[in-house]
């Protein structure tokens, strides 16, 4: 085997260890890593409601329950049903 060989079998080696680095960090970018963070923000928001509601559950009365709820509901851009007790999420319109 010829020097020369030598030098085409690394540069090879090289130019194919290149484009596998290329596709990965491709596919990486594009599908992976979009969906690890989709999956960090959901249960990250997961935990936080679970956190809210046990706090929620630990205050003395119903009234002061009623009231952070209120508040919750109205931050996330809610309107809270007095009637019912329950947040009435706001839906986004579409103007297309």
């Amino acid at each position: 085997m010829s020097i020369g060989d030598t030098l085409k079998i690394g540069l090879g080696a090289a130019v194919g260890g290149l484009i596998v680095l290329i596709v990965y960090s491709t596919l990486n970018a594009i599908w992976w890593l979009p969906d690890a963070r989709r999956e960090g923000r959901d249960l990250e928001a997961a935990q936080a409601t679970a956190a809210t509601n046990k706090a929620i559950g630990e205050l003395s009365n119903a009234a002061d329950q009623a009231r952070v709820r209120r508040r919750l509901c109205s931050e996330r851009g809610g309107l809270y049903d007095f009637a019912k007790g329950q947040c009435i999420e706001a839906k986004l319109v579409d103007n297309d």
